[in-house]
Protein backbone atom coordinates (compact mmCIF):
# COMPACT_ATOMS: atom_id res chain seq x y z
CA UNK A 1 0.00 0.00 0.00
CA UNK A 2 1.21 3.56 -0.60
CA UNK A 3 -0.71 6.67 -0.04
CA UNK A 4 -2.21 8.37 -2.99
CA UNK A 5 -4.70 10.29 -1.86
CA UNK A 6 -4.07 12.88 1.22
CA UNK A 7 -6.07 15.01 1.88
CA UNK A 8 -6.59 18.10 4.82
CA UNK A 9 -9.45 20.27 6.21
CA UNK A 10 -8.63 23.93 7.13
CA UNK A 11 -10.86 25.97 8.98
CA UNK A 12 -8.54 28.95 9.45
CA UNK A 13 -5.75 30.94 7.81
CA UNK A 14 -3.50 30.44 10.71
CA UNK A 15 -2.99 26.71 10.18
CA UNK A 16 -2.60 27.14 5.95
CA UNK A 17 1.32 27.21 6.36
CA UNK A 18 2.36 24.60 9.18
CA UNK A 19 -0.44 22.17 7.86
CA UNK A 20 0.30 22.41 3.74
CA UNK A 21 4.11 22.23 4.28
CA UNK A 22 3.69 19.37 5.98
CA UNK A 23 1.11 18.17 3.45
CA UNK A 24 3.09 19.38 0.43
CA UNK A 25 6.02 17.68 1.91
CA UNK A 26 4.18 14.16 2.39
CA UNK A 27 2.42 14.94 -1.24
CA UNK A 28 5.63 15.03 -2.34
CA UNK A 29 7.58 12.18 -1.17
CA UNK A 30 4.63 9.64 -1.64
CA UNK A 31 3.96 10.94 -5.79
CA UNK A 32 0.15 11.71 -4.11
CA UNK A 33 -2.38 14.10 -5.18
CA UNK A 34 -3.33 16.44 -1.94
CA UNK A 35 -6.70 17.63 -1.84
CA UNK A 36 -7.91 20.26 0.45
CA UNK A 37 -11.27 21.63 1.77
CA UNK A 38 -11.32 25.37 2.95
CA UNK A 39 -14.48 24.62 5.42
CA UNK A 40 -16.91 27.81 6.62
CA UNK A 41 -18.45 26.55 9.93
CA UNK A 42 -22.10 28.31 10.63
CA UNK A 43 -22.05 27.99 14.39
CA UNK A 44 -25.70 29.29 14.58
CA UNK A 45 -27.60 27.16 16.79
CA UNK A 46 -31.50 28.01 15.88
CA UNK A 47 -33.31 27.35 18.83
CA UNK A 48 -32.24 29.57 20.93
CA UNK A 49 -33.38 32.59 18.98
CA UNK A 50 -37.05 33.71 18.41
CA UNK A 51 -39.71 32.83 15.91
CA UNK A 52 -38.54 34.71 12.71
CA UNK A 53 -34.98 36.12 13.75
CA UNK A 54 -33.69 32.42 13.68
CA UNK A 55 -34.00 32.55 9.83
CA UNK A 56 -32.70 35.73 9.49
CA UNK A 57 -29.61 35.17 11.53
CA UNK A 58 -28.74 31.69 10.01
CA UNK A 59 -28.52 33.27 6.38
CA UNK A 60 -26.49 35.78 7.38
CA UNK A 61 -24.55 33.17 9.33
CA UNK A 62 -23.78 31.22 6.36
CA UNK A 63 -23.19 34.19 4.07
CA UNK A 64 -20.19 34.57 6.40
CA UNK A 65 -19.57 30.94 6.53
CA UNK A 66 -19.46 31.28 2.39
CA UNK A 67 -17.30 33.97 2.45
CA UNK A 68 -14.59 32.71 4.99
CA UNK A 69 -14.31 30.05 3.03
CA UNK A 70 -13.86 31.11 -0.56
CA UNK A 71 -11.53 33.67 1.44
CA UNK A 72 -9.71 30.80 2.52
CA UNK A 73 -9.86 28.69 -0.51
CA UNK A 74 -8.14 31.25 -2.41
CA UNK A 75 -5.25 31.79 -0.20
CA UNK A 76 -4.62 28.19 -0.19
CA UNK A 77 -4.99 28.09 -4.30
CA UNK A 78 -2.48 30.83 -4.13
CA UNK A 79 -0.35 29.22 -1.65
CA UNK A 80 -0.12 25.72 -3.77
CA UNK A 81 0.35 27.21 -6.91
CA UNK A 82 4.36 27.52 -6.28
CA UNK A 83 4.16 24.25 -5.60
CA UNK A 84 5.67 20.81 -7.97
CA UNK A 85 2.74 18.51 -6.68
CA UNK A 86 -0.64 17.35 -7.77
CA UNK A 87 -3.48 19.08 -5.44
CA UNK A 88 -6.96 20.61 -5.65
CA UNK A 89 -8.73 23.17 -3.18
CA UNK A 90 -12.64 23.38 -2.52
CA UNK A 91 -14.86 25.96 -0.50
CA UNK A 92 -17.50 24.54 1.25
CA UNK A 93 -19.94 25.47 4.36
CA UNK A 94 -21.44 23.06 7.05
CA UNK A 95 -23.38 23.73 10.12
CA UNK A 96 -21.31 22.84 13.06
CA UNK A 97 -24.10 19.64 13.81
CA UNK A 98 -23.44 18.73 10.12
CA UNK A 99 -19.71 18.28 9.93
CA UNK A 100 -19.37 14.74 10.23
CA UNK A 101 -21.32 13.78 7.20
CA UNK A 102 -19.18 16.45 4.84
CA UNK A 103 -15.86 15.57 6.12
CA UNK A 104 -16.24 11.38 6.47
CA UNK A 105 -17.54 11.35 2.63
CA UNK A 106 -14.48 13.32 1.71
CA UNK A 107 -11.80 11.47 4.19
CA UNK A 108 -13.33 8.21 2.92
CA UNK A 109 -11.89 8.54 -0.48
CA UNK A 110 -8.35 9.32 1.01
CA UNK A 111 -5.93 7.37 1.70
CA UNK A 112 -4.56 9.89 4.94
CA UNK A 113 -5.67 13.12 6.34
CA UNK A 114 -3.30 15.79 7.72
CA UNK A 115 -5.18 17.30 10.66
CA UNK A 116 -3.52 20.48 12.97
CA UNK A 117 -4.22 19.72 16.62
CA UNK A 118 -7.85 20.21 17.32
CA UNK A 119 -6.71 21.42 20.96
CA UNK A 120 -5.25 24.42 22.61
CA UNK A 121 -5.69 28.56 21.92
CA UNK A 122 -7.88 29.33 19.34
CA UNK A 123 -9.49 26.30 18.92
CA UNK A 124 -13.20 25.59 17.99
CA UNK A 125 -15.21 22.78 18.51
CA UNK A 126 -15.05 22.13 14.72
CA UNK A 127 -11.49 21.49 15.14
CA UNK A 128 -11.89 17.92 17.78
CA UNK A 129 -15.47 17.65 14.68
CA UNK A 130 -13.07 17.27 12.05
CA UNK A 131 -10.74 14.72 13.55
CA UNK A 132 -13.40 12.68 14.85
CA UNK A 133 -15.27 12.32 11.71
CA UNK A 134 -12.47 11.43 9.72
CA UNK A 135 -11.15 8.62 12.26
CA UNK A 136 -14.62 7.08 13.20
CA UNK A 137 -16.70 8.09 10.09
CA UNK A 138 -14.77 8.36 7.48
CA UNK A 139 -12.56 4.98 8.86
CA UNK A 140 -9.66 7.01 7.37
CA UNK A 141 -6.14 7.10 9.35
CA UNK A 142 -5.00 10.93 10.61
CA UNK A 143 -1.89 12.62 10.61
CA UNK A 144 -2.05 15.35 13.49
CA UNK A 145 0.51 17.78 13.48
CA UNK A 146 1.83 19.49 16.70
CA UNK A 147 1.33 23.84 16.90
CA UNK A 148 5.42 23.68 16.37
CA UNK A 149 4.67 21.90 13.14
CA UNK A 150 7.08 19.19 11.71
CA UNK A 151 10.58 19.03 11.47
CA UNK A 152 12.88 18.30 9.33
CA UNK A 153 12.41 14.86 8.54
CA UNK A 154 8.83 13.33 8.95
CA UNK A 155 8.91 9.60 10.04
CA UNK A 156 12.97 9.11 10.38
CA UNK A 157 12.48 7.85 14.37
CA UNK A 158 9.02 6.31 14.53
CA UNK A 159 6.93 5.32 18.19
CA UNK A 160 4.47 2.66 17.97
CA UNK A 161 1.87 2.49 20.73
CA UNK A 162 1.72 -1.27 21.61
CA UNK A 163 -0.93 -2.55 23.64
CA UNK A 164 -2.06 -5.69 21.99
CA UNK A 165 -5.55 -3.94 21.02
CA UNK A 166 -7.05 -4.28 17.10
CA UNK A 167 -7.21 -0.35 17.02
CA UNK A 168 -3.53 -0.19 17.79
CA UNK A 169 -3.18 -3.25 14.87
CA UNK A 170 -4.96 -1.30 12.72
CA UNK A 171 -2.90 1.94 12.76
CA UNK A 172 0.24 0.04 12.59
CA UNK A 173 -1.02 -1.68 9.46
CA UNK A 174 -2.40 1.76 8.14
CA UNK A 175 1.02 3.26 8.71
CA UNK A 176 2.58 0.59 7.09
CA UNK A 177 4.44 2.92 4.45
CA UNK A 178 5.74 5.37 6.71
CA UNK A 179 6.89 2.35 8.65
CA UNK A 180 9.33 0.54 6.16
CA UNK A 181 10.86 4.41 5.33
CA UNK A 182 11.77 4.78 8.90
CA UNK A 183 15.48 4.85 10.48
CA UNK A 184 13.86 2.95 13.22
CA UNK A 185 10.43 2.03 14.95
CA UNK A 186 9.97 1.61 18.54
CA UNK A 187 7.71 -0.63 19.97
CA UNK A 188 6.17 0.78 23.13
CA UNK A 189 4.71 -1.38 25.40
CA UNK A 190 3.56 0.13 28.89
CA UNK A 191 3.10 -2.26 31.63
CA UNK A 192 2.47 -5.36 29.64
CA UNK A 193 0.03 -7.48 31.59
CA UNK A 194 1.40 -10.91 33.57
CA UNK A 195 -1.36 -13.11 31.85
CA UNK A 196 -1.54 -11.20 28.71
CA UNK A 197 -0.81 -13.63 25.33
CA UNK A 198 2.39 -12.01 24.99
CA UNK A 199 3.45 -12.54 28.22
CA UNK A 200 6.91 -14.02 27.80
CA UNK A 201 7.56 -11.24 24.70
CA UNK A 202 5.90 -8.07 24.93
CA UNK A 203 5.52 -6.63 21.81
CA UNK A 204 7.87 -9.60 19.92
CA UNK A 205 4.98 -10.56 17.86
CA UNK A 206 4.26 -7.20 15.90
CA UNK A 207 8.04 -6.68 15.75
CA UNK A 208 8.55 -10.15 13.90
CA UNK A 209 5.49 -8.68 11.64
CA UNK A 210 6.93 -5.80 10.99
CA UNK A 211 10.72 -6.80 10.00
CA UNK A 212 8.98 -9.41 7.94
CA UNK A 213 8.37 -5.85 6.13
CA UNK A 214 11.61 -4.74 6.10
CA UNK A 215 10.89 -2.42 8.89
CA UNK A 216 13.87 -1.80 11.24
CA UNK A 217 11.92 -2.29 14.67
CA UNK A 218 12.32 -2.68 18.27
CA UNK A 219 10.65 -3.03 21.39
CA UNK A 220 10.80 -1.23 24.57
CA UNK A 221 8.94 -2.15 27.97
CA UNK A 222 8.13 1.34 29.97
CA UNK A 223 6.99 0.82 33.29
CA UNK A 224 3.47 3.27 33.98
CA UNK A 225 5.37 5.61 36.24
CA UNK A 226 3.14 8.57 34.96
CA UNK A 227 -0.51 9.02 35.40
CA UNK A 228 -1.16 9.38 31.93
CA UNK A 229 -0.42 6.66 29.12
CA UNK A 230 0.40 10.22 26.50
CA UNK A 231 3.00 11.42 29.47
CA UNK A 232 4.82 8.28 28.82
CA UNK A 233 4.69 8.03 25.25
CA UNK A 234 5.46 11.32 24.94
CA UNK A 235 8.46 11.25 27.25
CA UNK A 236 9.46 8.27 25.77
CA UNK A 237 9.22 9.63 22.33
CA UNK A 238 11.59 12.85 23.21
CA UNK A 239 14.23 10.20 24.94
CA UNK A 240 14.71 8.20 22.23
CA UNK A 241 14.78 11.77 19.86
CA UNK A 242 11.06 9.97 17.91
CA UNK A 243 9.60 12.60 15.65
CA UNK A 244 6.25 10.83 14.92
CA UNK A 245 3.71 8.43 17.29
CA UNK A 246 1.49 5.82 15.79
CA UNK A 247 -1.12 4.66 17.89
CA UNK A 248 -5.01 3.76 17.57
CA UNK A 249 -7.88 5.91 17.81
CA UNK A 250 -10.26 5.30 20.47
CA UNK A 251 -14.15 6.36 20.58
CA UNK A 252 -17.28 5.64 22.50
CA UNK A 253 -21.03 7.04 21.12
CA UNK A 254 -22.48 9.03 23.49
CA UNK A 255 -24.30 12.90 22.79
CA UNK A 256 -22.57 12.89 19.62
CA UNK A 257 -21.68 10.12 16.68
CA UNK A 258 -18.36 9.74 18.30
CA UNK A 259 -16.16 11.15 21.01
CA UNK A 260 -12.22 10.75 21.36
CA UNK A 261 -11.63 8.37 24.20
CA UNK A 262 -9.21 9.60 27.31
CA UNK A 263 -6.01 8.07 25.80
CA UNK A 264 -6.61 9.53 22.63
CA UNK A 265 -7.55 13.03 23.80
CA UNK A 266 -4.75 13.07 26.22
CA UNK A 267 -2.39 12.54 23.41
CA UNK A 268 -3.80 15.00 21.21
CA UNK A 269 -4.28 17.88 24.08
CA UNK A 270 -0.33 17.38 24.64
CA UNK A 271 1.48 16.33 21.11
CA UNK A 272 4.67 18.19 20.40
CA UNK A 273 5.51 15.51 17.35
CA UNK A 274 2.66 14.56 14.58
CA UNK A 275 0.50 11.22 15.92
CA UNK A 276 -0.44 9.04 13.56
CA UNK A 277 -3.94 7.58 14.32
CA UNK A 278 -6.32 4.85 13.19
CA UNK A 279 -9.52 3.13 14.11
Amino acid sequence: MAYKSLMTVLTAAEAIEPTLSAAVDLARREDAHLEVLCLGVDRTQAGYYYAGAAIVLQQEMIDRADAEARALDAKVQERLGREDIRWSSEAAVAQLGALNGLVAIRARFNDLVILPKPFGAGRGQEEEAIVEAALFDGQTPVLVLPDTGVGAKLGGRIVVAWNQSSEALAAVRRAMPLLRKAEMVDIAVIDPPKHGPERSDPGGPLSQMLVRHGVRAEVSVLAKTLPKISDILLRHANDINADMIVMGAYGHSRFREAILGGATRGMLELATVPVFMAH
